[in-house]
């Protein structure tokens, strides 16, 4: 972790000493959101219903896998899903349909994953609202996912999924910089449900009053060879990981039973080359984002560990997918 990590999270306290400017984001954040909802800085409804699945703090939260099983789940009950997405780290300034000639490199490694799993369009721009009619201009929907975007308030929303982090939770419970939040935790009173990731709700925060909570667990299956057809024989190998929390990725792979040797590192969204991993000597293993990077280069001892969301409900919540399809409403 990095400096401000460990101030979030615990090991130290220096970035409460950035409280003032905390203070002034926070200001900034409620005239946005105040301003938004009397219309004085304009947003845009679809002609679709549209579902944001975002967090509320810094950092890997699972929204990539959410999106996924969201996907699968609706597509098998009929429903026509798109999704926009900022694609973090491309040059991009039009919205742009992301397309299997694409790379990680053009669109993102987010969105290149999500085309790549899910069978549902993706338009890749940082401004959402332009996304959105781009993809509709182009496909019959029923409902548009927007994968992140929750402070996106230009695109107007009518269900929110938050996603939080169940291991490290809000930690010092301060906004950026001097904490990990991008806004307060009293947000997530108006927010459609809370998804937590991968520990109890009760370890964290307890979840408001008649807000619908869910469990996810992301269940790993074997590990997949980048390239080539190689298959993985239990041996020790080092964890490479450019994501939010990599601190997950260690509970997972040793959870399935991997044997890790080492480990290795990078800022989330790190544009991986076969220098940056050139010192590593021996099997690796990685997410499933990362490898979409590495493939070019790839060895044949290199591996990715596929996961899959599994959601079950915190108690007194419903299901999700059909407390889903009840909201999701065709405009009028």
């Amino acid at each position: 972790m990095n400096w401000f990590e460990r101030g979030w999270y615990g090991e130290h306290r220096g970035t409460l000493l950035l409280w003032p400017l905390s203070l002034l984001y926070r200001l900034i954040g409620a005239w946005r959101r105040f301003a938004y909802g009397l219309g004085w800085l304009k947003s845009e409804r679809m002609t679709v219903p549209v579902l944001v699945v975002g967090n509320i703090s810094v950092g890997g939260t699972g929204k990539t896998p959410m999106t996924l099983y969201l996907c699968q789940q609706l597509q098998q009950r009929g429903l026509r899903v798109g999704i926009v997405s900022r694609g973090y780290g491309a040059r991009i300034t039009a919205p742009l349909l992301v397309r299997p000639e694409h790379s990680p490199v053009d669109v993102g490694d987010e969105p290149y994953l999500l085309a790549s799993r899910s069978g549902c369009p993706v338009v890749v721009c940082p401004d959402r609202v332009a996304a959105a009619r781009h993809l509709l201009a182009q496909y019959p929907l029923d409902l548009i996912i927007s994968d992140d975007g929750m402070q996106h308030y230009r695109l107007q929303r009518d269900l929110e999924l938050v996603l939080i982090d169940g291991q490290r939770g809000f930690g010092n419970g301060q906004l950026l910089p001097a904490g990990p939040l991008r806004e307060p935790v009293s947000r997530l009173a108006n927010a459609s449900a809370v998804v937590v990731n991968s520990a109890s709700v009760g370890s964290h925060f307890a979840l408001p009053a008649g807000l619908p909570g869910f469990r996810m667990a992301l269940q790993a299956g074997a590990p997949v060879a980048l390239v080539g057809s190689a298959h993985w024989t239990g041996e020790a190998v080092t964890l490479v990981a450019a994501i939010g929390n990599p601190q997950r990725f260690i509970r997972t792979a040793e959870a399935c039973g991997v044997q890790v040797a080492a480990t290795q590192f990078f800022p989330d969204h790190f544009a991986f080359s076969a220098d940056s991993l050139a010192a590593i000597d021996g099997p690796v293993l990685m997410t499933e984002k990362d490898a979409v990077k590495c493939r070019p280069f790839a060895k044949a001892d290199w591996f990715y560990l596929p996961v899959q969301a599994e959601l079950t409900p915190i108690k007194g919540s419903p299901e999700l997918i059909p407390w889903l399809l009840q909201r999701i409403q065709p405009r009028s």
